[in-house]
């Protein structure tokens, strides 16, 4: 399973890369707006640090538009991936990009049907956001094991990035779901890494070290 972190941040880029956890990023304009940087400048930076794909999204909402935009921000980074929109007009754009050697990875998937979609259209990538569904109390993680099971059934290629995650135990489900990729923010993360019982034992370990530490020998 790969790790790409859903920020804009770099030096949460860089933290999580010294760790070698991080296989790709991806952004979007909020995410963007955040750092206060220029769109491009960001995304080059973020290049230098990760050679992972870099999810790159515009605002156009028309074929043509999401198109040159993409022909922009693929002349940031060689690695940059263009998110597109789950529309009628995303869709067309993404089997125009494909073909172009473009890949994409089309957002906002809601249903297993737009997954599919988006699948026939030669997608590389489709980003579930289950952590919206569950906010409206649906079942985000069983739109992932949906759009894995069809896949599986027909050979696609494109791989399930699962998105909008709110706390780790929707990468572990991810994981255990068979997803290909989860993208984390960088909190979430960071949260992975603690558990009270760890933080006890090594408390523990270092106490007992300290009472043998200056016994004679």
């Amino acid at each position: 399973m790969k790790f790409f972190l859903d920020t804009a941040n770099l030096d949460a880029i860089r933290k999580a890369a010294e760790l070698g956890m991080c296989d790709g990023v991806t952004t979007n304009p909020t995410l963007i707006a955040q750092e206060m940087k220029h769109h491009d400048h960001l995304i080059s930076e973020i290049a230098k640090i990760i050679k992972g794909p870099i999810s790159v999204e515009g605002d156009s909402d028309t074929c043509d538009g999401i198109v040159k935009e993409a022909e922009i921000f693929k002349s940031w980074a060689p690695n940059v991936v263009i998110k597109v929109p789950m529309t009628h007009e995303g869709l067309k754009a993404v089997r125009i990009l494909e073909k172009k050697g473009i890949h994409t990875n089309v957002t906002l998937v809601f249903s297993p049907s737009q997954a599919l979609l988006a699948a026939k259209a030669g997608a590389s990538y489709v980003s579930p956001f289950v952590g919206r569904l569950d906010d409206i109390s649906e079942n985000g993680m069983q739109l992932v094991r949906d759009i894995l099971e069809i896949y599986k059934n027909y050979g696609f290629k494109t791989q399930v990035i699962v998105a909008s995650i709110r706390h780790p135990n929707h990468v572990v489900e991810a994981a255990k779901a068979g997803a290909h990729i989860a993208t984390i923010p960088a909190d979430v993360f960071n949260k992975m890494w603690h558990h009270p019982l760890t933080d006890k034992g090594i408390a523990k370990f270092k106490e007992d070290y300290k009472k043998t530490a200056n016994l004679k020998k």
